[in-house]
């Protein structure tokens, strides 16, 4: 029991030191090595099992799945430096603009699809942010909902394919899934894969987009000076080719990218690769490309995947020894011994969740926290697609939630003096609000999220 109280207390630990705002991987891994030495003077912990780290590790660089982080990174970056986001804006903002909130249903547009190109939470947000928030103002939208509209939208990135999010929790679902099934005596389960991830975020992840824009469209006409149109007049001649030059090219790629893996045509990797290529024939289509466009995306591309691969490396001396010391063992006899079963036991995980998303990024807790309650909650018999796209929907809220949420903070660092950090609070407030009505319709129907992958690939 020593050893379990220990695990504990290292989980505890971790966090504080994180928040304390050490480097993460630095921070799991010392703190794991830290309480392997403690737990083994105690004889609670047996220091040969930091023997199996380098498999671990020989396992992480041979896995091919993960070379579609860096290659959607690549993708998303280019994307973004051609600023083809601040194109869509814009022709978006036109063909809408006649109509009431018709600029805020543009920008949660352009985030879905921006969303579906970059996968990457802050530099949607912060995009978003730069581009959509000084035409709002000048456009006469409520502070407000311009600051709820934009840190909702820019959050998408963490549901809507291709998302880093699902990549790294595709691969970790299949693994606690494995597990979970051996230890049930099944030694030949069916495979849950990251494209059955895509497939089963694809749905919700709509779902939440239609629930963001019918708040607009009733905010709009409870209030019409919060969001009023941003065109007089008539549209412009010629729009809807512009709006075509706009919207094609990039969404041709996007539908290229996901219809290559949801159609089972290529893999992830494949398709992220290709997704890489068509970003940089993009941005030359643009006339954006340069070598010093070339140079800036692919040091974004290092930094951002050497943080995601260095955090994998540290979490899993971290779950090693968390393991080691028994802590598996005393989470597992929680969640089954809760009253309410399956329930309870899925509530627990998703608040506490909840909560460290608040501090936590969310690649700290898919490495740290899911390997550990994984395996747990999949013998309940839970289905793994729809246990993914739960987690990934409730980061999501967790990121928007004051006071704590990360995207609070992309777009407080962006926006102008003159927009209040209280007026971003109240604004995502609704937002919020329809995160958790989101997250319950997933959780009451979760063929929301089962349905399309039995049909894809059954």
């Amino acid at each position: 029991m020593t050893g379990e109280i220990l695990s504990l207390v290292m989980f505890a630990v971790a966090c504080g030191v994180l928040l304390l705002g050490f480097p993460v991987a630095f921070s799991l891994a010392g703190t794991g090595l830290a309480f392997a030495l403690i737990g083994n003077s105690m004889g609670t912990f047996d220091l040969p099992l930091l023997g199996s780290l380098p498999s671990r590790y020989f396992g992480v660089m041979t896995n091919e799945l993960y070379v579609a982080i860096p290659l959607f990174v690549f993708m998303g970056v280019m994307l973004e430096r051609a600023r083809i986001a601040e194109k869509l804006l814009t022709t978006m903002g036109l063909l809408f603009g006649t109509m009431r909130a018709g600029l805020g249903i543009s920008v949660v547009i352009v985030g879905m699809l921006l969303a579906a190109s970059t996968g990457i939470v802050g530099a949607t947000v912060v995009t978003m942010g730069l581009l959509s928030l000084p035409a709002m103002q000048k456009a006469g939208y409520s502070p407000r909902l311009s600051t709820g509209i934009i840190c909702a939208s820019g959050t998408l990135g963490q549901i809507i394919p291709p998302s880093i999010v699902l990549v790294l929790l595709g691969d970790i679902l299949q693994g606690a899934y494995a597990e979970a099934q051996r230890s049930l005596g099944n030694w030949a389960p069916e495979p849950v894969s990251v494209i059955d991830l895509f497939a089963g975020a694809f749905i919700p992840g709509l779902l939440l987009v239609g629930l963001y824009i019918c708040w607009i469209l009733i905010q709009a006409f409870l209030d019409p000076t919060s969001a009023p149109s941003l065109v007089k007049d008539k549209r412009p001649d010629g729009l809807w080719g512009e709006v075509l030059r706009a919207l094609m090219p990039p969404g041709l790629l996007i539908i290229a990218v996901l219809g290559s893996i949801l159609t089972g045509i290529a893999t992830p990797t494949e398709s992220a690769a290709f997704g890489g290529v068509g970003a940089i024939i993009l941005a030359a289509f643009y006339k954006r490309l340069s070598w010093d466009v070339l140079r800036h995306v692919t040091r974004q591309t290092v930094q951002i995947s050497a943080m995601v691969f260095v955090i994998l490396l540290g979490a899993s001396v971290f779950s090693l020894v968390f393991r080691g010391l028994g802590g598996d063992r005393l989470v597992e006899e929680l969640l089954n011994n809760l009253p309410g079963g399956v329930f309870s036991a899925m509530l627990v995980v998703m608040l506490l969740m909840f909560v460290m998303g608040f501090f936590l990024d969310f690649i700290e807790i898919v490495f740290v926290v899911v390997p550990i309650v994984g395996p747990i909650l999949l013998k309940m018999d839970i289905n793994p697609v729809w246990l993914g796209v739960m987690i990934a929907i409730n980061l999501q809220t967790s990121f928007l939630t004051p006071p704590f949420g990360f995207a609070l903070f992309y777009l407080r660092g962006v926006a102008p003096p003159s927009i209040r950090t209280m007026d971003i609070y109240r604004g995502i407030v609704p937002f919020v609000l329809i995160q958790v009505v989101g997250l319950g319709l997933v959780a009451a129907f979760p063929a929301l999220a089962t349905w399309l992958p039995s049909i894809l690939f059954r």
